[in-house]
């Protein structure tokens, strides 16, 4: 199963990624598996992701014109714009978003940052999602289970603050669940459950699967019928188990 169906994205409209690492790789797969159906995909930015990581999805295009040569030329690009004092990119105008939708009909944006770390705890101006986006997808990694919250998660402290724990507690897959689902976790801002999906990567090994599923089932109580996915986005086959979405 592809990612697309298992994650029940819409055909049109904005995917914005928030949470752990895990994120660039989702978007890359995501854009590749529209392209290898003959369908246009659009990968953007509204924080900052490497150049690498950008050009990996398709041409950089941050205006108009450069997005409608991109279109006339292939089925993806990247909508952004490098930074010149950091070299990475960041997220162009909001009108070069919006006509990049009307012309590729469909994109996917990362709307957050976690330093590589496996969680994330959102900052007061975080997640950066798009106005109206179909779908929020918020990324965890499995990495993060049976070690210490204050190495594993962005923002730690925050996380701590919205969880009641203090850094040096083990996270479990309760734990991961709530943060995942809590309000001012990665479920900020999204408002509707139905528009919400969790995607818990690194489900490489038989003990993490039962982790992953432990985890799917505290998200799936906590915000029920919400789609989880449990994947391993470096595997060739990535999806694992699928919990559909209401």
């Amino acid at each position: 199963m592809e990612l697309l169906q298992a994650l029940a994205l819409p055909p049109e409209g904005w995917t914005c990624l928030v949470g752990g690492g895990g994120k660039s790789s989702l978007m890359l797969r995501l854009v590749e598996e529209r392209a290898r159906h003959g369908l246009p995909a659009l990968a953007a930015t509204t924080t900052h992701i490497g150049r690498g990581q950008g050009l990996a999805a398709g041409p950089l295009a941050g205006t108009v014109e450069e997005l409608e040569a991109a279109r006339r030329e292939g089925l993806t690009a990247c909508a952004a714009v490098t930074e010149p004092e950091t070299g990475k990119l960041t997220a162009p105008p909001a009108e070069v978003l919006a006509h990049g939708l009307r012309l590729f009909g469909f994109g996917v944006a990362e709307a957050d940052g976690a330093k590589r770390l496996p969680m994330k705890a959102p900052a007061g101006h975080e997640p950066c999602l798009i106005p109206n986006c179909a779908v929020v997808v918020a990324v965890a990694g499995l990495s993060a289970l049976g070690r210490p919250i204050g190495e594993t998660c962005h923002r730690s402290a925050l996380a701590c603050a919205l969880l009641g724990v203090g850094p040096e507690t083990a996270v479990t897959p309760e734990l991961l669940a709530r943060l995942l689902t809590h309000r001012e976790g990665q479920f900020k801002n999204v408002g509707d459950p139905c528009r919400f999906r969790v995607l818990l990567n690194q489900a490489d090994c038989p003990a993490q699967m039962v982790q992953a599923r432990e985890t799917a089932e505290a998200v799936r109580r906590y915000l029920p019928g919400v789609g989880v996915v449990t994947a391993a986005l470096r595997a060739p086959e990535c999806v694992k188990e699928v919990f559909a979405p209401c």
